[in-house]
């Protein structure tokens, strides 16, 4: 079977579940050096040893580190990129939300996303392109946002306020990074299943009743975005943002 990714060295944050977690494992089904971050050792080593279960034959390692400790997140990118010499693809999928009403967001709340999802998603992609210069790497960096990045949502304000901020940066670093044939891009997932959203019993009925496809999605709909972005034939792509939502967008009805 014709592997797209074989020998191609991709760290994805947030990775110990969900759609970090699909991702690097559809990564790892295509032959691909991956590196497996979450935030603690225990969680990421468990992922890790399900894509081993699976895949035999799978170069997948355990990245451990906070996301929002920015020395211990950069020294995580760096070590994964010396010792596979190389960093082609970075997903910065690691991310908090935060579900509250305006009125009511407590600035440690607050600050605890902004550390998160800004200043964590920041500075592992400046890590991560920094590692891709210098090695003269034309890598793909693929940032996960949400639909509350560009659809107004109830309680969302704070939450939604980080993933609009994913989606301009992205657009401005594929100016930057252009310069050294790097591309960067978003994918924002809507409704998705996953361990946490399942947990509400009448989540999938209740989007699949507003997606104009009648479908909620899953984390596989969003990795396979994810790979789509990352294929070397994906690279007159750069700057953009793949809603994966069913259409919700589209009409937006709650």
């Amino acid at each position: 079977m014709h592997r797209k990714f074989i020998g191609k060295k991709v760290f994805v944050t947030g990775a110990a579940c969900g759609i970090g977690y699909e991702i690097c494992r559809s990564f790892v089904s295509e032959g691909s050096v991956v590196g497996l971050n979450s935030r603690s050792k225990e969680s990421s080593m468990a992922a890790v040893e399900k894509i081993k279960e699976e895949f035999g034959d799978s170069h997948v390692s355990a990245c451990p580190a906070d996301i929002a400790d920015l020395p211990k997140i950069k020294e995580a990118i760096k070590n994964f990129t010396s010792e596979n010499n190389g960093l082609d693809v970075f997903v910065a999928n690691a991310g908090i939300t935060v579900f509250e009403r305006f009125i009511d967001v407590e600035v440690d709340k607050f600050l605890q996303l902004m550390n998160v999802n800004m200043c964590g998603t920041y500075f592992s992609v400046q890590a991560a392109a920094r590692e891709m210069i210098s090695r003269n790497i034309a890598g793909r960096i693929i940032l996960i946002s949400s639909v509350c990045g560009v659809q107004a949502h109830r309680n969302t304000s704070a939450y939604g306020m980080t993933k609009a901020a994913i989606i301009q940066l992205a657009r401005s670093l594929s100016e930057e990074l252009g310069d050294y044939g790097i591309t960067v891009n978003v994918v924002a997932p809507g409704a998705t299943t996953s361990e946490r959203t399942l947990e509400d019993a009448e989540y999938v009925d209740g989007w699949k009743s507003v997606a104009p496809g009648r479908s909620v999605g899953s984390p596989a709909d969003v990795a396979h975005a994810t790979l789509f972005l990352a294929d070397a034939k994906s690279s007159h792509i750069t700057g953009e943002t793949l809603m994966i939502d069913g259409g919700w967008t589209v009409t937006s009805p709650l």
